[in-house]
């Protein structure tokens, strides 16, 4: 059993080894936050630092947290990650944030900020629609989308063959297209 598996069991049975974890997991937490915040608009206010802190502090931050091992831990972050960005969305979206207006750069005359909360919010809400559908492909695209994993090490994180992961990667982004398409609509 791995370290970060033997760790996950002493914090779920009480014990304060949520520090031991930290150092273990924090590399690979980073790396993950910052490919996605390297897909995020230009203007982004949140930092990958900050996304994976408040992921942390989600997931552990809680009383007796209970993981079930390494691949239940990385899918918790990466639910985790993926709420605290749809959080983000909503409040740049709010009214009193400038709702729909856009922030102009005086220097260059251009809109700074694209609408890229609107695309994530449309994602948001049709993935909540496919995990009715297909849980599995639903994880697969919180795993690839909000994370930035790659097909094989989601593929391992959910405990599912490559090929069955390509599989579900290429039903969810057409059911994905197909349900925000008609959500525009």
């Amino acid at each position: 059993m791995g370290d970060i598996t033997q760790i996950l069991q002493a914090v779920e049975q009480g014990e304060n080894s949520a520090e031991r974890l930290l150092p273990l997991v924090y590399g690979e937490l980073r790396r993950l936050a910052a490919h996605k915040m390297a897909h995020e608009a230009p203007a982004q206010t949140l930092q990958a630092t900050a996304l994976v802190h408040e992921a942390w502090l989600r997931l552990v931050g809680a009383d007796n947290p209970k993981f079930e091992g390494r691949a239940h831990f990385f899918a918790a972050a990466a639910e985790a990650m993926r709420r605290i960005l749809i959080d983000n969305a909503r409040r740049k979206r709010a009214l009193r944030h400038g709702g729909s207006l856009q922030r102009v750069d005086i220097q260059e005359v251009e809109v700074a900020a694209r609408a890229d909360e609107e695309q994530l919010l449309a994602i948001h809400e049709a993935l909540d629609k496919l995990a009715v559908e297909d849980k599995v492909a639903a994880e697969l695209v919180k795993l690839r989308y909000f994370v930035g994993l790659t097909i094989p090490e989601a593929a391992e994180i959910l405990g599912i063959s490559e090929t069955t992961a390509s599989r579900n990667w290429t039903f969810a982004r057409t059911w994905l297209y197909h349900e925000i398409k008609n959500q525009s609509r």
